[in-house]
């Protein structure tokens, strides 16, 4: 066991512990409201035994970790604690979440999206949870923890409700929830109404336990727990070997995030036309030259190879509804697209982060592609915008820890 330290919203320092290998695939435990983080003693033996890397911490005003003189514990700044945490780790975790920081999680990854995290673990936390009872001290002495009292005065749960309601629906990673049988927190109805707003989730319950299902049946808990994990976020990586599923080799490539660009030319008629794509690269600055890669099934293939000039234009964040649109194949991609002609001609998208314009300089078989280089002969780029990121099939942003 290492000691480790983040830092968390407005600057509060975030104390816990590491188990394990960070060579592992990385798991974050997150404790309850009125609890520390040694309520994860036997689960995070548990996870290291099986080969997981355990990472556990005390909230704000909890345990070890910093209890902020101005006393904020509104749940922003909970949820805010989080995304900075997960900021500096150097994985995406599988979070394991009680009540509060249950809810701080479904609302961190409901809001900014699963590429914070791999999957997540909830233990009774529901919004129509009885708070009261989750800062009770229970009666079988577990329940002991050190937290500033300034915590249950501050804290409104009835702000946390609508963000971690409206949150549920857009998380995308595998979810499972856990409930104690036995749970004051919540019951068995209020947990089946919240788990129909998930679009990936499985239900678990354990026998004669109660909201400390983690503590008070450590045994059952974690054997739910890593028969979840080792059939949703398997700890072995995927492999692809010659000649077996090209859907594992896509997902490998995939692994390297790139930008989003739209190509575009004037077919032989005048016409623009362009796709979108990510295989884009520079090749050379002397002469300077970049690649882009094109499907042979696209529909704007003859008109690419045809052209003598064509413009690459790279995306910003705010571009994805264009990025879909010309994705799409039947659509007139051009009619809802603010473009003008370059100077050799070719379609600049208006307000892109960079527009290329190029002439032809090569064109090479690229076994279900066709390699088309192009001589760049002028750039504009907009200093002041981030780029639209592409990463495992999905769109990202940047993010700036």
């Amino acid at each position: 066991m290492q000691p480790v330290s983040f830092k968390g919203f407005a600057g509060v320092e975030l104390k816990g512990d590491a188990f394990g290998s960070p060579d592992d695939p990385a798991v974050l435990l997150i404790h309850g409201g009125a609890q520390t983080r040694d309520v994860w003693d036997e689960v995070a033996d548990a996870l290291e035994k099986a080969g997981r890397y355990v990472i556990r911490i005390d909230l704000r005003g909890h345990g070890e970790s910093e209890w902020p003189a101005d006393q904020r514990y509104e749940f922003n700044a909970f949820v805010e604690d989080l995304r900075a945490l997960l900021a500096q780790m150097a994985s995406r975790p599988v979070i394991v979440a009680a009540s509060l920081g249950g809810w701080a999680a479904t609302a961190a990854l409901g809001e900014d999206g699963g590429h914070l995290a791999a999957g997540l673990v909830l233990i009774d936390s529901v919004p129509e949870m009885d708070f009261d009872a989750a800062c009770r001290p229970d009666s079988s002495g577990m329940h002991r923890a050190s937290f500033d009292p300034a915590f249950t005065r501050g804290f409104d749960p009835e702000s946390a409700v609508a963000r971690v309601t409206d949150a549920v629906a857009h998380i995308k990673v595998p979810v499972l929830f856990v409930r104690g049988t036995k749970s004051e927190l919540s019951g068995a109805d209020e947990a089946s109404r919240f788990l129909g707003n998930f679009e990936n989730v499985e239900y678990a319950e354990i026998r004669e336990a109660g909201q400390m299902v983690a503590e008070e049946r450590a045994d059952m808990f974690s054997a739910t727990l890593l028969d979840f994990l080792e059939r949703r976020v398997p700890r072995f990586a995927p492999e692809y070997r010659q000649g077996s599923d090209a859907r594992t080799l896509r997902d490998a490539l995939g692994c390297f995030a790139t930008g989003v660009t739209v190509v575009t030319t004037l077919d032989k008629a005048g016409q623009p036309v362009g796709l979108t794509a990510n295989s884009f690269t520079s090749v050379s600055l002397d002469p300077p030259l970049l690649l882009v890669c094109i499907a042979k099934t696209a529909s704007s293939l003859e008109a690419m190879e045809a052209a003598e000039n064509f413009a690459v234009n790279v995306l910003h964040i705010g571009q994805q509804p264009t990025s879909n649109l010309f994705a799409k194949s039947g659509e007139d991609r051009f009619a809802s697209t603010p473009w003008s002609r370059g100077h050799n001609g070719a379609p600049l998208l208006s307000g892109a982060l960079v527009n290329f314009e190029c002439r032809r300089y090569a064109l090479h078989d690229g076994g279900d592609h066709v390699i088309l280089v192009g001589e760049v002969i002028r750039a504009r780029f907009e200093p002041r915008r981030d780029p639209l990121l592409y990463f495992r099939g999905k769109y990202r942003r940047l993010h700036f820890a």
